[in-house]
Order: structure tokens, then C-alpha cells, then sequence
């Protein structure tokens, strides 16, 4: 486990990482990369939609534009205050303070769940995306976008100690042990480093 796949780690080190995070984002985050994942998703424009670990709000500014009815979630108070600023605190996104591992929200909540830039930070990934399934609704659409494992041996071993890394074949094992169906991955990033992200997206099963 990567040392900041602890709670407390990541969250001192979003306490921090927030005052520049919105500067630095967009090198390894982009609008671009943005609009390509939500292509992957039908969203409807009276859908709900989850942002599980929405940060500075920067994955809920592109849902926004795709449904008004958009709930943000983040551990990290001092991500969100980024946010609030951006958006307010209560209109037009509903934040809430918690867990991607125990999410406070009843079952079949959401039509659809996204995550960016945040799964590399869950200790227990099969057991949020566990949780994650049984908020969304049966048929749902789930998106998870994390860092792509790198292809060098020396950059590996520097990733696996800072945070969890991983390819389509663990992506898919971790979904499918989650009880998802439909699982589809795509390799995305910006121009200098076009493989730094890989985007899944699967289906909730139907009862």
C-alpha cells in the first residue's frame, strides 16, 4: 500500500495540495481528457449524478454541463472549500463531507457515478466500488478515472509506494469484483503523455 492510500495521509496532503491544485491540475487533468470521459457516459439531463472524491470541483463543472441535478463528495475539507467557492456550498451541487468507502447515501440513489483523480487514494478500491454499485441504480453507469500503471520497472516501484497505480487487467479485476458488467477502459492524457490515465466505465447490473 502507497503512503498516501492512508486517509490521513491524503487528507494532510490535500490540505496542502489544494492551494495550487487548481494551477497544476490541468498538466495532468485536462479539460480535454474531461470532455472525452464524459463521452463515455449517457447522461441524461434529469439524471443524478455522484462525483465521489470531486476535489476542487473540477469533474463537477463538466457534469454540470451535462445535468443541473449533481451531489459532490469529497474527505478532504479543505478541497472543498475550493469548490464552494466555485459553486456554493449548497446550489447548484449538493456537497457532502465523507468516505468513498462508506457513502452516506441510501441504496439506487444515483442514475450515474463519477470518480476522477481519486480511486488512487482508496485504501480498499473493490470495497468502494462496492459501495459505489449499490448507490448507483440498477442499469446506472459508473466512471473511474485513475492513474494509468507506468511501463518503466523504476517508475513503478516509485508508484506503488506513493499510491495505487494500475493497468486494464487489474482495472477490470477490481470492477468485476465489484459486481459490475459492461467494464470498458480507455488509456487517456494530454499531449505530452497520452497513456497517464486509464477511464473505465461499467454498468450497475440489472435486478
Amino acid at each position: 500500500m502507497g503512503i498516501l492510500e492512508d486517509k490521513s495521509r491524503a487528507r494532510l496532503f490535500y490540505k496542502y495540495l489544494s492551494k495550487v491544485y487548481d494551477s497544476v491540475n490541468p498538466f495532468i487533468w485536462n479539460e480535454e481528457m474531461r470532455a472525452e470521459a464524459l463521452a463515455m457516459l449517457d447522461i441524461e439531463a434529469d439524471d443524478r449524478v455522484l462525483d465521489v472524491g470531486c476535489g476542487t470541483g473540477f469533474g463537477t463543472e463538466g457534469l454540470l454541463e451535462h445535468t443541473e441535478n449533481v451531489h459532490g463528495l469529497d474527505q478532504s475539507v479543505h478541497q472543498m472549500e475550493k469548490a464552494w467557492d466555485k459553486f456554493g456550498k449548497h446550489d447548484p451541487v449538493s456537497f457532502y463531507r465523507g468516505d468513498a468507502e462508506r457513502l452516506p447515501f441510501r441504496d439506487d440513489s444515483f442514475d450515474v457515478v463519477w470518480s476522477s483523480g481519486s480511486i488512487e487514494y482508496w485504501p480498499n478500491p473493490v470495497l468502494a466500488l462496492r459501495d459505489i454499485r449499490r448507490v448507483a441504480k440498477p442499469g446506472g453507469q459508473v466512471l473511474v478515472v485513475g492513474p494509468n500503471y507506468p511501463e518503466s520497472t523504476v517508475m513503478q516501484k516509485v508508484a506503488d509506494a506513493i499510491m495505487l497505480f494500475y493497468d486494464r487487467e487489474e482495472a477490470d479485476r477490481m470492477f468485476r469484483d465489484a459486481g459490475y458488467v459492461d467494464i470498458e477502459h480507455r488509456e487517456m492524457g494530454p499531449s505530452y503523455d497520452p497513456d497517464v490515465a486509464i477511464t473505465t466505465v461499467a454498468r450497475v447490473p440489472e435486478e
